[in-house]
């Protein structure tokens, strides 16, 4: 069965959501039938290399509210995160472009690390606050999870990947995804926000019983255990 994520690296409840959809992975009977793709989505595709100013201004601007408004609101995602076993620092993170993180995140796909580079990433950028726009970060990133250097430098350095990514924000659009995380089965089902693990148990459970239908038994004369 294939399940299908949209997310952008810099998202924060991508990262919750990605949480979540693991215990829901954790919990299902047929986990193993089961194969993740993580699809590339840019929140802002004009953002600059890193943003500057407090972050917490810049939300107030951006959705018109106060900025101990804009701070709850960080907050509030900061203790959500932490029921899901992960530290946000929303005080030292460095907001900007993603587009070359999800150029690395198909790299890494490519070599059969994508989940371990997705989560890396993700960490790096909401815990650590690296610059996840630094091809110099991603390189060192990369070469953490497994990657080859030279590769992933060379790679970076051309636009290798990039049609990749603008192919699955091309995606989006035509499924009519606007927010991410969506999560979608066998192009089929899906999602979207980062769900309890028990709604996306659900939707792995219908997604499995949609690929494997009942039979249609149609009736007739016969016997059954009571006699014919």
């Amino acid at each position: 069965m294939e399940v299908e994520i949209w997310s952008d690296i810099a998202c924060p409840w991508c990262y919750i959501g990605k949480r979540r959809f693991e215990a829901a992975l954790g919990q299902f009977e047929h986990a193993d039938d089961v194969h993740v793709t993580w699809r590339s989505f840019e929140l802002d595709p004009s953002a600059p290399a890193e943003r500057a100013g407090d972050r917490a201004e810049r939300i107030a601007e951006k959705y018109g509210v106060t900025v101990e408004h804009a701070r709850a609101m960080g907050q509030r995602v900061t203790d959500a995160a932490a029921g899901e076993g992960l530290e946000f620092r929303f005080d030292i993170a460095r907001g900007g472009l993603t587009f070359d993180g999800h150029r690395l995140i198909h790299i890494a796909a490519a070599n059969g690390l994508q989940d371990a580079m997705k989560e890396r990433l993700m960490r790096a950028y909401f815990s650590e606050g690296q610059l996840i726009s630094d091809r110099n970060t991603l390189v060192r990133l990369a070469t953490e999870v497994g990657l080859d250097a030279d590769e992933v430098r060379e790679a970076l350095q051309n636009d290798r990947y990039a049609d990749e990514v603008r192919g699955d924000e091309r995606e989006a659009t035509a499924l009519g995804i606007s927010a991410v995380p969506t999560f979608v089965v066998d192009r089929q089902l899906g999602v979207a926000g980062a769900q309890p693990p028990e709604v996306m148990l659900q939707l792995l459970r219908e997604g499995w019983e949609r690929r494997t239908p009942q039979p249609t038994i149609v009736g007739g004369e016969s016997c059954s255990v009571d006699g014919c």
